[in-house]
């Protein structure tokens, strides 16, 4: 009877020991399911693709996002250009042509820049912007070596309309330069390199950008006046230079920002100024109206979201015209404290 029944006790063990294998199968399947999904989806704190284009706008122009009220943000700029020409120098007195040469003019600036937001209201933010200059050039023949504060600006952002996903969005700007930059107007040749403008200029300007994920558009126009510069005796040759008009610019840009995923975009854009010619008054009476500058910049960049608080953006610049920089370099990183 004990031999009759071993074949169905052996059936009964092996159908138990095949239970776990199986039980242990249909569980693997969803758990091989939900990893794969959580793999594919975006993972907390990533934020969305037009948060990321918001960044990327704010750190290509500072223009086109304001902060909350109360809110403030800090951040810091890393800039290196070159400039390298050739140009014709002369100079006229009563006899005529006195001075004739070829002047072969390299200049590196790098510009550390401070910059630090403050949301007064929730459509309207204060900045202020404090640049540390350092620029070698070789002119004629002697180099120099300048290390010190640039032009400080203030200004004001202003949304005079919410921003909404359905239309353009709009911000008005206004920049005050101060000329706390050593002036170009009274460096003394051999004595360094000039770090400003040497004169206060007021800018006031018009931002539209436009995020359709993953790509954002946006452009922007300006017009800036500045302050003559008076009192100066600066020797030009064999002449005097007493007084300095800076003529008025017009700036105009464009481009577009592209998110290639949750933390990587991509921007191009076009920059563009043409200032009218500057009147120069020496001490003999005579006055000269220089000729009309234009500059235009093709600019390549790349941000990089770190954390959801922090994208980093590198950016490089290519002149287009004579009187802009040969290169520019750029990166601009967000100061959390």
């Amino acid at each position: 009877m004990k031999l009759r029944m071993l074949p169905a006790l052996l059936a009964s063990a092996l159908l138990l020991l095949q239970l776990p294998a199986h039980a242990q199968q249909t569980a693997t399947a969803p758990a091989s399911a939900d990893a794969a999904r959580d793999a594919l989806a975006k993972k907390e704190g990533e934020g969305d693709q037009s948060a990321l284009l918001k960044e990327t706008l704010t750190a290509v122009d500072k223009q086109y996002s304001l902060i909350r009220q109360g809110q403030y943000q800090v951040s810091y700029d890393l800039n290196y250009s070159y400039i390298g020409q050739e140009k014709i120098v002369t100079d006229y007195s009563i006899a005529g042509l006195t001075l004739f040469e070829i002047e072969n003019t390299s200049s590196h600036t790098v510009t550390n820049t401070l910059s630090a937001d403050y949301g007064v209201r929730n459509n309207l933010t204060a900045n202020v912007t404090l640049p540390v200059i350092s620029r070698y050039s070789d002119v004629r023949g002697h180099s120099g070596l300048s290390n010190t504060l640039g032009d400080i600006s203030l200004g004001a952002r202003w949304q005079p309309l919410e921003a909404r996903r359905d239309r353009p969005n709009l911000t008005a700007t206004t920049t005050v330069r101060l000329p706390t930059g050593r002036s170009p107007f009274k460096v003394v040749a051999g004595s360094g390199q000039a770090t400003g403008s040497g004169v206060g200029s007021l800018s006031a300007g018009l931002n539209v950008n436009r995020i359709v994920d993953p790509v954002a558009l946006f452009g922007s126009f300006s017009v800036t006046g500045s302050l003559p510069a008076k009192h100066l005796w600066q020797v030009n040759g064999t002449r005097v230079l007493t007084k300095v008009q800076p003529g008025p610019a017009v700036g105009f840009g464009m481009g577009f920002a592209y998110a290639l995923s949750y933390g990587i975009s991509t921007t191009m854009s076009f920059q563009q100024s043409i200032a009218a010619g500057s009147k120069l008054t020496f001490a003999d009476g005579l006055k000269v109206k220089t000729n009309m500058q234009t500059s235009a910049m093709l600019n390549l960049g790349l941000g990089y979201r770190m954390s959801p608080k922090t994208t980093v953006n590198l950016s490089v610049g290519i002149g287009l015209t004579s009187d802009s920089p040969n290169l520019s370099v750029g990166l601009n990183l967000p100061l959390a404290f």
